[in-house]
């Protein structure tokens, strides 16, 4: 086996921020003597990634992702630690490093605001040095992909946000990276457009081999790309491994959703009933108990369908969030 992608060993990341109580006094003083508090955004994680894999990276807001991959990515330097990215240092920031890596930050722009996208892809060909039939070619690929013809002589300004960030993903992608650090790619556009980006994101991964790094807080985009998540809160990595442990790590009940004909009984002696929609009955039952119960509520009742599913992801996240430990 080759070297990783990315290799991680006790990276941290500390911020000196001032600090000073509300008021005139305060303010003054401040001006002559300035106190300070550590905060500690990344602190001592270690993990690596396989080429070709896609990650979740995972975590509340303030867990210390975006940091970490501004970090992966060479835009801050950390306060210790190391890491090495397709074999490289980031934060040296060496040409042939930035030439094989993009950052798409989904409350950030490339895009260049009152110009057509077309004009921002043409800065973004100069800048990586890509010569004119390789850009064509490129260029025209992404626009199949991601269906942006009607939008090249567009102003970025007149774009919707899914529109935009469509046009984000093909110019962060137009040097064709081998790694992808993605946060947030799909943050406040429409169900329909987190699908169509979901899809580009695993076509490019198939196409490519590229390596990704994905955040994200839309847990479908989790389940969608990734068998792998990595779990960070208060900067500290929490859970590393198959998405299907985390599931049976932290989820202590399953689901179980039952159709029956007729009059609905009181179904409270089998699980705590979560959800009614018609026939259909959703129990929440202890993960243990749920063959014992799927038994009698098949023996008792007169069930025309049954279907046993793990909880939400999200659940199962905030469980880990809560538990702040492995067990």
């Amino acid at each position: 086996m080759g070297a990783p992608a990315i290799s991680v060993e006790k990276l941290a990341k500390t911020y000196l921020v001032p600090v000073r109580e509300a008021g005139l006094r305060a303010a003054l003083v401040s001006l002559f003597r300035r106190e300070s508090r550590r905060v500690t955004a990344v602190d001592a994680i270690g993990f690596s990634v396989e080429p070709g894999e896609v990650v979740g990276f995972l975590g509340p807001n303030g867990a210390g992702k975006t940091t970490t991959l501004k970090m992966l990515s060479g835009l801050l330097h950390p306060t210790d630690g190391e890491a090495h990215v397709l074999g490289h240092v980031p934060w040296r920031r060496e040409h042939a490093f930035l030439q094989r890596i993009t950052l798409v930050m989904g409350q950030r722009n490339q895009l260049i605001w009152d110009i057509p996208v077309a004009d921002s892809m043409e800065r973004n060909r100069a800048i990586y040095g890509l010569d004119r039939a390789r850009y064509r070619r490129v260029l025209d690929e992404l626009v199949e992909l991601l269906e942006l013809g009607s939008l090249l002589e567009r102003p970025v300004r007149n774009l919707s946000l899914g529109e935009r960030m469509k046009c984000e993903l093909a110019v962060a992608l137009l040097h064709e990276p081998q790694m992808l650090f993605l946060d947030e790619p799909t943050i406040g556009v429409d169900v329909t457009m987190q699908r169509r980006i979901r899809e580009f994101i695993a076509d490019y991964n198939r196409r490519t081999g590229a390596t990704v790094l994905l955040t994200s807080h839309y847990m479908a985009d989790v389940e969608a790309l990734c068998r792998r998540v990595i779990v960070i809160h208060h900067g500290r990595i929490l859970f590393d491994g198959l998405l299907a442990a985390l599931v049976a790590s932290f989820a202590s009940h399953k689901t179980v959703s039952v159709q029956i004909a007729g009059e609905i009984p009181d179904l409270s002696g089998y699980g705590e009933v979560v959800s009614r929609d018609g026939e259909r009955v959703a129990l929440r039952v202890p993960k243990a108990e749920t063959p014992k119960v799927t038994a009698r509520l098949l023996a008792d009742l007169p069930i025309s369908d049954l279907v046993v599913e793990d909880p939400p992801i999200e659940e199962v996240i905030e469980r880990v969030f809560a538990a702040e430990s492995v067990p």
